[in-house]
């Protein structure tokens, strides 16, 4: 059944964020801040294996010494320029505030909590190659061996943001299962699409934005990632247009 890796990840995210709310609620707030630490070092350490793949021959051998750094670069501001000019950011936290709105009398939590729960944890399952490259597997009717393994580690990541940010985890599973069923339309509708170098371009570009997730959770810098999240489809894009021209 196409769609079925996407239908276990929603429903993975969903009650991990419920099991995490209510071991959140037996935490103090410093055991919360520090669970939100841990979890922005992790996701800094997944990051940095991500984007270490730019180093790969096979990437430099496709594109030419050099070129993959300027792919990504080009990637990451042309999906900055039109991530803004569409306003991601804003609209990923005027959901989350509809959605507390919403659930103003059944929700135990402040907004901060509630929004930064639902953006981070949204970007944090949409980011990574995963969610791409599982969902256009799941569309060609490969199986769904990468999103049930993405599923496992959304379930025990959901667990621990829900811990530290509460239920606002949970409806991040909305964003996913919206994202991954585009791309897995898009893999039923195309066919075997991407290269292996245009794999690795977006495998990079997700870890960068990783990166900025990590610092949001560590209160380093709050990023504009959701701005950032249109390189994930220019970085593939830049890659086939370079292999063309060269």
């Amino acid at each position: 059944m196409i769609g079925l890796g996407t239908v276990i990840n929603f429903f993975a995210i969903v009650v991990g964020a419920v099991i995490g709310t209510l071991l959140g609620d037996r935490l103090s707030n410093r055991t919360r801040n520090v669970v939100t630490d841990a979890l922005g070092l992790m996701t800094l350490l997944v990051a940095g294996l991500s984007i270490i793949d730019i180093t790969k021959s096979e990437f430099q051998r496709e594109l030419g010494p050099g070129i993959g750094v300027l792919v990504v670069l080009g990637s990451l501001i042309l999906g900055g320029i039109t991530g803004s000019i569409w306003r991601l950011e804003d609209r990923f936290e005027s959901i989350g505030k509809r959605l507390k709105k919403s659930l103003n009398k059944k929700i135990k939590t402040n907004d901060s909590n509630f929004v930064e729960g639902f953006v981070s944890a949204s970007l944090l399952f949409v980011v990574g190659p995963l969610a791409i490259l599982g969902s256009i597997s799941d569309g060609l009717g490969k199986g769904i061996e990468q999103l049930a393994l993405k599923s496992s580690l959304d379930f025990f990541a959901s667990i621990a943001f829900a811990a530290s940010l509460g239920i606002g985890v949970a409806f991040s599973a909305l964003a996913v299962g919206i994202y991954q069923g585009i791309f897995t339309l898009l893999g039923f509708g195309l066919g075997d699409i991407l290269s292996e170098a245009q794999v690795i371009a977006l495998t990079v570009t997700g870890g960068l934005l990783l990166v900025g997730v990590g610092l949001r959770l560590l209160k380093i810098k709050q990023l504009p990632v959701a701005d950032l999240l249109p390189a994930l489809i220019y970085a593939p894009i830049l890659v086939k247009i370079w292999t063309i021209f060269s």
